[in-house]
């Protein structure tokens, strides 16, 4: 009887343990970049329990008891995190997102390069600018991603029109043309559409900011020869984002932007608008806009479907549609004169269908997929002259991918098209259309524990300039635990058309078309090499990063616009440009400050000449005081040398200066930023107009045109 009862209670104990283990499967990404994190370690807290995340960022844990236990989520670069958690519980599933260490940047995964390696381990050079220096940035420009742009090393943001305050990005003293700007990886604002992109792109859906320099064209194809700026968009999260943005500016401005981003378990969204109302203003009193008038509107739905934990889809919309004049007081009001008539005049519309499938068919393979169509569509009028154009764009890329501990293939292919028609005025039509096949390979190879090389080829086919073949190579070098170096170069090319710096300054007027039939490509060569320390010093006290980069870049068959009688002719150069230099940055951290400098040095030549507004040197310096969901208080100082304009005289250097200052409370941010407050602006030098004012010509533009610029608002984030 005894035996009896001492088997039942065995057996009740047994079937109790049994019951009462659990299992729990941990999905780990990173709060930052929301990618998954390979590799990180999950443990039950003061136990031998636990697993490591698999390709896709899972770990499943087995026998876990009932009661409570604390997980212990940890990978390097990463703060660890512990969570406390109830079994036995219904959802068996649980999401944990890791925040990156300030001292590192091992936790950044690239997106642009289609690689899994985060930037610290990636051969190719990239700089990251992230979601903290986004949102600094917005508070300063939160309009378009102009400031965000023209505060990173060797890039210049080059002003196209004294009326329309059009801009364009110039990276290591290369035209904006050579720059490839990049949407979640798709190839958006190329051709026609290039000349209104960077002022149509609001900050706020941001995750990250991309940039790479040096030739890049096998990466995405022809029109990265100076490199490429990837946006990545914010993907939605279990907890639900709201943030709501007013901003009011001195100079007669209104930007009021919203962002929403949810997700359950199979569906997501997120939704961004913006509206921006900016008045004309005249600077410098001589009755012209210094700042055009605009209306701005964009909306940016996303749609995204998680069907498995294996199979990812996105679909997206982007439109902008705006209006933006500029010029003479009077004209801009409607209320013209006999002298008071000269205006010019944009309105565009921006429509881009974006679609992305991601399959993982198991931990060492993944495909992917991506489709997007645009149109864009630009009226630009002035008083004597018209240009009207339309482009419509797509990109089909198909990817497949190939991991394991040493080795990463990626092989591709994609079809690029462009077709651009113009309304005929005066009989001059420079309608075009482009279609563009292309296969790729990319390898990343770990043959050392501290060596990766990474290397690619491409080879595309143009329907008007054939065949283009394009290698590159890439080594990353960790020479110990505080200094690591890169290596790389390459081959580009650029398809060439009519939409260039030199053409937009003159409004397109009289430009003629390119004769495909006997004009080249721009092609170019380029070289790049950096060197990175970090350490900590003065007893761990300090932060100190260090990186020094050194660049080259041969330019073939330039596009030169050339005047014959009353028209302007596209030539190429007989001579190649030369842009070679370097870039030196460098960050201090103590607690709660931080210091960034920068120096580039621009040499860009051709015909032993340099290169027109192009200057020499630059500097920056950024000191930022945070104390994080507290305070945020920044001061930064810029310096251009002289520059040549178009008649070869010099101008003066000069320095630009902006102070801001944030406080948090709780969910409500409110902020005040002085931008340029030493009011620097081109008009303190020489006079921007020249006369008649009913027909005005412009000088160069090689200075701020707006000068010092207050603005304040709110920033709610629900």
């Amino acid at each position: 009887m005894t035996k009896n009862i001492l088997t039942i209670l065995f057996l009740g104990w047994f079937v109790n343990t049994s019951l009462a283990q659990n299992t729990l499967q941990i999905k780990v990404i990173s709060a930052e970049s929301k990618e998954i994190i390979l590799g990180a370690n999950v443990l039950i807290k003061n136990t031998s329990i636990g697993n490591t995340t698999d390709f896709n960022g899972l770990a499943i844990i087995n026998k876990i008891p009932n009661g409570e236990q604390t997980l212990v989520i940890s990978y390097v670069g990463f703060k660890t995190e512990e969570k406390t958690i109830i079994f036995p519980r219904k959802n068996t599933i649980l999401t944990i997102e890791l925040h990156e260490n300030e001292d590192t940047l091992e936790t950044i995964v690239i997106q642009a390069t289609r690689s899994k390696r985060t930037i610290a381990k990636i051969p190719t050079r990239i700089e990251v600018v992230g979601a903290e220096e986004l949102g600094e940035k917005a508070i300063m420009n939160s309009a378009n991603i102009a400031m965000i742009l023209r505060e990173s090393t060797g890039i210049q943001m080059q002003q196209t029109s004294a009326n329309s305050a059009n801009q364009s990005i110039r990276i290591q003293g290369l035209d904006g043309r050579f720059t490839q700007l990049l949407k979640d990886g798709f190839p958006l604002f190329g051709g026609f559409s290039n000349g209104l992109s960077i002022m149509q792109i609001p900050p706020l859906d941001l995750q990250q900011v991309e940039i790479v320099k040096g030739s890049s064209s096998t990466l995405y194809g022809g029109g990265a020869i100076a490199g490429l700026v990837n946006l990545v968009s914010k993907i939605p999260k279990e907890e639900k984002e709201l943030n709501i943005m007013l901003d009011v500016t001195s100079r007669k401005g209104k930007t009021l932007n919203a962002f929403y981003s949810k997700r359950n378990d199979k569906f997501g969204i997120t939704f961004y608008t913006s509206k921006n109302l900016q008045n004309a203003v005249d600077v410098n009193s001589d009755h012209f806009s210094d700042i055009p008038k605009v209306r701005s509107f964009s909306i940016n739905p996303s749609l995204f479907y998680y069907p498995n934990e294996k199979v990812f889809w996105r679909w997206s919309l982007n439109s902008t549609i705006e209006k933006r004049t500029g010029g003479d007081l009077d004209a801009i009001d409607h209320n013209p004169s006999a002298n008071h008539t000269f205006f010019e005049e944009n309105k565009s519309e921006r429509y881009t269908s974006q679609l992305t499938y991601n399959k993982e068919i198991s931990d060492d393979k993944r495909f992917n997929f991506k489709n997007s169509i645009s149109y864009f569509k630009r009226d630009l009028s002035l008083p004597n002259h018209q240009f009207f154009g339309k482009q419509f764009a797509s990109f089909t890329e198909a990817t497949y991918a190939l991991y394991s501990e040493k080795l990463e293939w990626v092989f591709g292919a994609n079809i690029i098209t462009e077709n651009f028609s113009e309304k005929l005025i005066n009989n001059l039509d420079r309608s075009y259309s482009q279609n563009t096949f292309g296969s790729f390979v990319q390898n990343s190879w770990n043959f050392k524990e501290n060596i990766t090389l990474e290397s690619g080829l491409r080879t595309d086919y143009n329907n008007n300039y054939g065949v283009f073949i394009l290698p590159r190579a890439s080594l990353f070098i960790e020479i110990n635990d505080k200094v690591t170096s890169r290596i790389g170069g390459g081959l580009g090319y650029k398809i060439p058309t009519i939409f260039t710096e030199d053409a937009e300054l003159r409004s397109y007027q009289n430009v003629l078309p390119i004769n495909t039939s006997n004009f080249k490509a721009e092609t170019s060569i380029g070289f790049n090499a950096d060197i990175n320390y970090s350490k900590r010093i003065f007893n761990n006290n300090i932060l100190l990063s260090f990186n020094q980069l050194f660049f080259y870049t041969q330019l073939k068959n330039s596009l030169i616009l050339k005047q014959q009688g009353n028209n302007y002719q596209f030539v190429n150069a007989r001579k190649s440009l030369n842009s070679f230099g370097f870039e030196t940055n460098l960050k201090l951290k103590y607690k709660d400050l931080t210091l960034f400098t920068n120096y580039a040095y621009n040499n860009v030549k051709i015909n032993n000449t340099q290169k027109i507004l192009t200057p020499k040197h630059s500097f920056g310096s950024v000191l930022m005081y945070e104390v994080h969901n507290n305070w945020r208080i920044g001061y930064e100082a810029y310096y251009k040398s002289s520059q040549l304009r178009t008649d070869l005289s010099k101008t003066p250097n000069f320095w630009t200066m902006g102070f801001m200052i944030m406080k948090t409370y709780k969910n409500i941010n409110i902020y005040a930023n002085f931008e340029n407050f030493a009011d620097t602006k081109q008009q303190n030098y020489q006079t921007m107009i020249m006369p008649p004012h009913n027909n005005p010509t412009f000088t160069d533009i090689w200075a701020p045109t707006d000068g010092f610029i207050f603005n304040t608002g709110i920033l709610i984030e629900l």
